[in-house]
């Protein structure tokens, strides 16, 4: 944080004391930046929508899935490119509530999909629950992926 302020310091007493030449390097790096900076907001943005267009699908299905791992969650690739990794959390809301009922402990599961996923294609697999507060059960709540990260290859 230090080294920032002095950079800056630095750069404000050059362009005071040599106008001519540092406006225009100060022009130059501050395009150059604004260049960066939309390259990145772009490709979140890119990102963003294709994690939109996927669809996650996260229900409690003990019929379905062996002991221990009673959620089945289904992924579909509805995306013009493979998705490379994916990863979320899994949120259980009672019917009709907004508060999340599973505890996000360092102990939790970590949700990760497939390796990879190819366009118009579905997997499917069973994972465990996540630990919920005290007083309820799993039957009684439904489950939702929240906070997804993932990549896109092109």
């Amino acid at each position: 944080m230090i080294i920032g302020a002095v950079l800056i310091f630095t750069w404000l007493i050059l362009l005071l004391r040599y106008p001519a030449k540092a406006l225009p390097v100060s022009l130059a790096a501050a395009i150059g930046l604004a260049v960066v900076a939309g390259f990145v907001v772009w490709e979140d943005k890119r990102d963003a929508s294709r994690l939109e267009r996927l669809q996650l699908r996260v229900n409690y299905a003990p019929q379905q899935c062996p002991v221990g791992k009673p959620l089945l969650v289904l992924i579909d690739n509805s995306n013009d490119v493979p998705l490379k990794e994916l990863r979320w959390k899994v949120a259980a809301y009672a019917s009709g509530d907004t508060v999340n009922l599973a505890d996000d402990t360092y102990t939790a599961p970590r949700y990760r999909g497939p390796g990879e996923l190819l366009p118009g294609s579905q997997w499917q697999d069973c994972l465990p629950l996540p630990p919920l507060r005290n007083g309820y059960r799993a039957q009684t709540l439904e489950f939702r992926a929240e906070r997804l990260q993932g990549t896109f290859s092109d």
